[in-house]
């Protein structure tokens, strides 16, 4: 089995002392203080009845406390369950009422009801006071580890059930292939309720042994002055686009950093471009998603291609069925893929084909070299007029035209065709739409070319940046008077 993500910790913390994370403004914690933390952090977990399996579920802002909860929870064999602090009382209900948590910890306790609420200072308050002597349970490779719920764009959340062996596999393959070690600074500005903050980064620095300089939130400014101290950055796109926008970022700016990394939404090939021409680096684009980690990489030593999201995880099988002209649905098996959804066994089942690869529903190719492209979600094929259309290579032109800044696109109902292309576009300038639609006509075959282009100040997304298409096909199902 793979290395356990307290087995690392604790081995880190009886070496010679090691910065595990430093903020401004505050003394920085080493590894070693980092284990007697989460020791008293399981003593107050446990005085709390918590036990093994139960659930801890924590909507709090982001903070090195929440950190320290979830290394709690491992060491415990609790079930850690973050929730984004942006949710209302209404949403943060079904999570409530789907997980009966054992634990509830919130900013404020006074915000939700219940005996098992408390607030991250009382909960913190509570662990200072403990003794740090924990004697960890065995714990299982197969043990649930946490619950992360999806976001819910196409129906009601579902609990993915992720567990230590998925959790410690998938740092495992990202240290190697991102060649991560103890001398590595990670900058970590992103958000520690989903995937991408909370396994990704944390988990890699921890099985390195590396540090972080730790960012509650992303600000371009502040990210600036504090990547000189950094070796690598992992972000979302909107920070690279953010950071594109500041005069001081430089060539000289970014010298020190090894590594940009960007998941968790589509790099756009534009941004990509512009990186590299302002830096002279090419960012690593990744793909993943909650149910399964990681599955693929660009390489750290080797070509990095824009608009692919590179070759298939260590150990992690990847293939496309279906396909036709080569685009399928991507399917993934291997250590990193997930439990099941929570209290859901037939939506498991069908998620699963019978030989145990998971179906994504996304689609994408593979080229020569075993690159994988990205197409968009199987849920995001446009068909019109029986021909398939896919949103990723339209954006991907229409991101291209002077004055695009973001697009978005989508199928709404059509007359004649059943279904229409239809793109929203965010200007960076003045823009016409029937101008871009004619500047498509020189790269696109004519019924990939939107039928409408829509100007908009913004597209909606969610907290990680991806775009909710969801929501753009509800505001123009009726734009061809459908």
């Amino acid at each position: 089995m793979s290395v356990d993500i307290i087995n690392r910790l604790r081995h880190w913390s009886e070496g010679p002392p090691r910065v595990w994370l430093r903020e401004a403004g505050q003394a920085p914690v080493s590894y070693a203080q980092l284990w007697q933390d989460t020791g008293r952090y399981v003593a107050a977990l446990a005085d709390l009845g918590v036990a093994k399996g139960d659930r801890v579920l924590v909507q709090v802002e982001k903070s090195p406390e929440v950190l320290v909860i979830y290394l709690a929870c491992l060491r415990l064999g609790a079930v850690f369950l973050p929730v984004n602090p942006g949710y209302t009382s209404a949403e943060t209900a079904y999570f409530l009422a789907d997980a009966s948590p054992a634990l509830v910890i919130v900013d404020h306790a006074g915000d939700m009801g219940g005996s098992h609420v408390r607030s991250l200072t009382g909960f913190v308050a509570h662990a200072v006071a403990m003794a740090v002597d924990f004697v960890d349970p065995p714990h299982a490779a197969d043990d649930l580890a946490a619950i992360l719920y999806t976001s819910g764009t196409t129906g009601r959340s579902k609990g993915v059930m992720l567990t230590r062996g998925n959790l410690a596999s998938n740092s495992e393959a990202l240290v190697g292939v991102w060649r991560f070690s103890d001398a590595d600074v990670l900058l970590h500005a992103l958000p520690v309720f989903h995937t991408h903050g909370l396994f990704v980064a944390t988990n890699c620095v921890l099985c390195a042994g590396a540090s972080m300089i730790f960012h509650r939130a992303f600000g371009a400014a502040a990210v600036l002055a504090d990547l000189p101290a950094a070796s690598v950055m992992m972000g979302v796109p909107t920070f690279y686009t953010r950071l594109l926008a500041e005069p001081a970022l430089t060539v000289q700016a970014v010298a020190g950093v090894r590594l940009f990394i960007s998941g968790s939404a589509p790099l756009s090939p534009t941004t990509f471009a512009a990186w590299e021409a302002r830096t002279g680096q090419r960012i690593l684009e990744r793909y993943g998603m909650t149910e399964t980690g990681m599955i693929t990489s660009n390489p750290d030593a080797g070509e990095r291609r824009a608009g692919t999201v590179g070759q298939a995880l260590p150990g992690v099988s990847v293939r496309i069925a279906d396909a036709v002209d080569g685009v399928g649905g991507i399917e993934v098996a291997g250590p990193n893929v997930f439990q099941g959804y929570w209290g859901k066994p037939e939506q498991t089942a069908a998620e699963f084909r019978a030989d145990g690869y998971f179906v994504t529903g996304d689609l994408g190719s593979f080229d020569a070299e075993g690159y994988l492209s990205i197409s968009g979600r199987a849920k995001d094929l446009v068909i019109t007029g029986g021909l398939n259309v896919y949103p990723a290579e339209v954006e991907a032109a229409l991101d291209r035209l002077p004055g695009v800044a973001a697009s978005a696109v989508i199928g709404v109902p059509h007359p004649d065709f059943g279904e229409a292309v239809v793109a929203c576009v965010v200007a960076s300038g003045p823009v016409d739409p029937e101008a871009l639609r004619v500047a498509l006509r020189g790269g696109l075959a004519a019924f990939k070319v939107p039928k409408r282009i829509i100007v908009v100040d913004d597209l909606p997304r969610n907290a990680m940046g991806k775009v909710q298409k969801a929501e753009l096909r509800k505001v123009y199902v009726g734009v061809f008077g459908g």
